[in-house]
């Protein structure tokens, strides 16, 4: 079993402490991959940032990292603050051991400051990049934020607390079926509820008893910024009666069944274009980017670039492979 220590240091996102731990547990359930993670801080207790701060008691101290085949960096409240001396002896150690690294966010920092990425190619966080470029100039910085490999360091923007990079990892280590497996472990609720959305639109639509003119209304504009009024004056009922005439036909809400159909319209541009998430989310009707991702993790835990490269790698997993002769 590989071990990999998680760098635990004050101000740190709490989602970048879990999400290793989700991301690994993953792959250990869905192919058998088996990673030890340890928590590691330099005073065993420390405070993850805002606005989710919480006092945290880590089970390893610095020693953990002694023998983890990969460390993870993750980001920190203020990227600019160089790490204590003794984080930096130990993440040089460990480089000395040849260990690999892997630096979400701001973590970026942290690694520079040891000299470890002196003359190595590297990402961080798209708002901290020139600082990055200012404060560490031996270090050659993509302002891109996608993840950068050099050698045994992996940097990335850190935008899902890490996940691309350990997923990453567990490629390097296991390949991508491994990593396909993973994902599809990870959403599999959403990938579930995907596959028999449209068939349950299609039943509430055929079940709706004199509504379907205004579902299909409803359908054919969901990038607009609807309201139960909008809907009630399109079906010609008061707000009173669309709710129960939805509810005793759908079960659902009018408005309940307006997000459920933004979603499946999301879904199926996640799947199907290149469009990015923000014109995805636009063109589903929701009002920000940042919405579309709330109700896709909050009915599923999984965000949408995440479901689009799941459905990828799983599309390209499962394809058939031409013969050979």
């Amino acid at each position: 079993m590989s071990v990999v220590a998680l760098l635990a240091l004050d101000g740190m996102p709490a989602h970048q402490l879990s999400t290793p731990g989700m991301v690994l547990g993953a792959a250990r359930d869905s192919s058998g991959v088996g990673y030890e993670l340890r928590v590691c801080a330099p005073a065993r207790t420390f405070t993850t940032g805002a606005p989710a701060a919480l006092t945290v008691t880590a089970p390893w101290g610095l020693a953990g990292l002694a023998d983890a085949a990969a460390v993870i960096v993750p980001g920190h409240a203020d990227p600019l603050g160089d790490p204590p001396a003794e984080v930096v002896a130990a993440l040089r150690a460990a480089a000395e051991r040849g260990s690999r690294f892997l630096a979400v966010g701001t973590g970026t920092f942290t690694l520079a400051a040891t000299g470890l990425l002196d003359g190595r190619r590297a990402t961080t966080t798209w708002q901290h990049a020139a600082e990055l470029a200012a404060r560490h100039p031996r270090v050659v910085v993509d302002p891109e934020g996608a993840p950068v490999a050099d050698g045994p360091f992996l940097t990335g923007a850190g935008i899902h607390g890490g996940l691309d990079l350990v997923l990453a990892l567990i490629e390097r280590d296991h390949g991508p079926r491994a990593v396909a497996a993973t994902l599809r472990h990870l959403l599999r609720p959403l990938l579930a509820e995907a596959s028999s959305a449209q068939e349950e639109i299609d039943r509430g639509i055929a079940a709706t008893a004199g509504l379907e003119p205004t579902v299909r209304w409803l359908e054919a504009n969901l990038h607009r910024p609807l309201t139960l009024t909008d809907i009630a004056a399109h079906a010609r009922l008061s707000v009173r009666s669309l709710n129960r005439r939805f509810r005793d036909h759908t079960g659902h809400s009018p408005l309940q069944y307006l997000l459920h159909a933004r979603l499946e319209r999301a879904r199926r541009l996640l799947e199907e274009t290149d469009e990015p998430v923000e014109r995805v989310a636009e063109r589903a009707g929701f009002s920000s980017p940042e919405s579309l991702r709330r109700h896709f993790r909050r009915a599923t835990g999984a965000v949408p670039r995440a479901y689009r490269t799941a459905h990828r790698k799983a599309r390209r997993t499962d394809s058939p492979r031409p013969h050979q002769r």
